[in-house]
This record gives structure tokens, sequence and C-alpha cells, in this order.
């Protein structure tokens, strides 16, 4: 009999995905919303909700299948706190005026991922410290000082990869890994192939949530046009209204560049992609641009092609960011840039400047 007691009160006291809070500073009878991202239009859609009362809420919720990126929401305030759903009780402190730095406790999935959000932010703090300091010795014209700053940011970055690596490799069952994951391939810290080994070497059961499937299907895509992939052939509208293909503008070198009339950065480096050009057209370099202006922006289109003597293949669909060949390679930020040997196999991607023109002067055999 002791031990049926004993096993009840064991029961009743794991109350499995429960969560509570303190609020303070939020009125009585405010809304609290619990939202978790849907697996089918990958946005945050609300699944319960409960009110403040004495500055307190709890919430009794059905125990998930699998872990889930969620969001606490509170009526009349901007923002949300973010957690992951697990069997665990949850523990919220929540301040009004600043709800991203609210604490969550309990539970060992977000644990984890408070751990991981306080590394990115004294990450990114750093980081902008060593801009601004960089910014300063810019303006001082401190090489020497510049150097130091800019071999600091390495190492920064280059810890920040080991520790998200090891957060990978010593938590193949959590689910923050597979957030983590989708960090390196969005940032693209890591090559592909070694993510996709990281990727691989989760349990199932986190890959089968809904962020490790389309992280799955990403890496399909990025496998596709990684480096030693045979670029995908495509064909698109010239500015003549013509069709033209990928494979009959190939060079002995051939660099696709996906580009924009409204993109700054795009336009700045430009003439450094046409010195590059007038170097090397004559020993076989071949330049097909993919334009991702806007539908019915034809004329600006054009009109940069001439403001910035691009004299190379063009080509877009001028579906923006919707373009298809765009998507083919996946495409998330312009510029970028694809280098292809003789054979259209990509030997180099997103250089730029001298990167750019010392790879192609080493495959023409002019370095």
């Amino acid at each position: 009999m002791l031990a049926v007691a004993t096993a009840f009160t064991s029961c009743q006291d794991d109350k499995g995905y429960f969560i509570s809070g303190n609020a303070p500073e939020m009125e009585d009878g405010k809304m609290v919303y619990v939202s978790e991202i849907d697996e089918n239009t990958n946005r945050p859609n609300r699944i319960d909700s409960t009110t403040i009362k004495d500055g307190s809420f709890e919430l009794d919720l059905e125990d998930p299948e699998t872990p889930n990126l969620s969001f606490l929401e509170f009526e009349g305030t901007q923002g949300n706190v973010i957690f992951i759903s697990e069997n665990e009780e949850i523990n919220f402190k929540v301040y009004k005026d600043s709800l991203r730095a609210s604490e969550v406790t309990g539970g060992k999935e977000n644990r984890l991922l408070y751990d991981y959000l306080s590394h990115l932010k004294e990450v990114n703090e750093k980081v902008m410290e060593g801009r601004d300091a960089m910014r300063s010795a810019f303006q001082e014209k401190d090489s020497t000082k510049l150097t130091s700053i800019q071999d600091t940011e390495k190492e920064i970055i280059d810890n920040d990869k080991v520790f998200k690596k090891k957060i990978v490799e010593e938590n193949p069952d959590s689910f923050v890994s597979i957030m983590v994951i989708s960090d390196m391939l969005r940032m693209k810290s890591y090559p592909v192939n070694e993510i996709k080994e990281m990727f691989d070497s989760l349990s199932e059961d986190v890959k089968n949530t809904a962020i490790g499937k389309q992280i799955a299907e990403n890496l399909e895509k990025e496998n596709k046009v990684a480096v030693g992939s045979k670029a995908p052939n495509f064909t698109a509208p010239t500015p003549d209204g013509d069709e033209l293909a990928l494979k009959d503008a190939m060079g002995k070198v051939t660099v696709i560049d996906f580009w924009a009339a409204w993109c700054k950065p795009c336009r700045v480096e430009n003439p450094n992609l046409v010195k590059t050009y007038n170097k090397y057209k004559d020993d076989g370099l071949s330049i097909i641009g993919v334009s991702l202006d806007r539908p019915g922006q034809k004329d600006r289109w054009l009109k940069a092609i001439e403001e910035d003597g691009l004299p190379w293949h063009q080509v877009s669909n001028l579906k923006f960011w919707q373009d298809p060949v765009a998507q083919l390679y996946g495409i998330k930020a312009i510029p970028a840039a694809f280098v292809l040997d003789e054979e259209g196999t990509i030997v180099a991607r997103d250089l730029r400047g001298d990167a750019l023109d010392n790879k192609i002067g080493e495959l023409l055999n002019k370095g």
C-alpha cells in the first residue's frame, strides 16, 4: 500500500508539459498566449492561453510528442519570450519592459537553449565592440591596431564555430542541436558537407521534427550547388527577350553572378568584376549575370547594366527573390557568385574582389 501511495504521489507531482511564471509588472486579467511553430506554415501558431492573476500565471498543456520552438506572448506587450516545449515544468520570470531579458528555467532543452542564446549574445556584443574599434582605427589610419582587431574578431568567430559544433556533438538527441545546425546553414559558417555530417549524427526523433525536415530539404538543395557539385543548368530571358542557357554561355572558367540594380553592395562590387573580366576574357573567362530585379522594372535592370558597363551575358526573369534561377541555386542574399571550371563543376563560391581575381587566374594558369 505504501509503494502504491508513493507511486501515486510521484505521478501527481510529474506535471509533464506545465508552464508557470511571475509577471509582477503585468496587470491582472491580461492574456498570456502560448504559440509554437506550425509545421506547415513555419510560422508561430497560438495553441493555448491563460490570464495573469496576482502577478502570476500557469497553464497545464498537452504533452508534446516532440519538442518544438515556442513563444509566450502577453496582451498589450510587444515581443515574446522564446522557449522550447518539452515534457517538463518550465518556469518564467517575465520583465514587461524587456521581454528578451526574461528568465526561463526548467527542462534540459530550455537550459541548453538559454546557454546557447547567452553565448550568441556575448559573441554579438564582442563583434560589435570590435567593429566600433575597427572604425576608429580606420579613421586614425592605425594599420597595426586594425590588423590586431581583425585577428581578434577572427578568433571570436572561430571560437563560436567550435562552441556550436560542440553543442551538436554532445547533444545529438536535443532539439537545440537542430536549431544550431539551422544557424550554421543560414550563416554558412561551415561547409555544407560538414553540416550534413553533423545533421546525420542527430537522433531520428530530432531529425523528424518540423525544423529537422526543413533542414534536410535545405541541405539537399545546398548539396546541389556545393563546391564540388556540377552546376545545375538553367535557361532564362536575356535583355533582348531571347532565352540563354548556362551551358551555352560557358567558358574555360565561368562565373555566375547573382545581382540586382537595387542592390547597393552589388553595384559597388561591379567595377571589380569588370576589371577581372577585362583581364581574363581573352583567356577564356565567361560571366553570366543573373539579376533579381523586381517585376515591371526591366528599365532599371537595363539602365544598371549600361551605367556599370557590364559587357557579359545577362539574364533575368524579373521575379525578385522568387526568381527560379536564384531558387535553384538557393540564393538568400546578394551579391553571390559561383565559379565553375570548364566541365561545369563548382570550384568556389561567394568570392569577391582580389580573392575572385586570384582564383580565376589560378584556374586559367595565369597566377
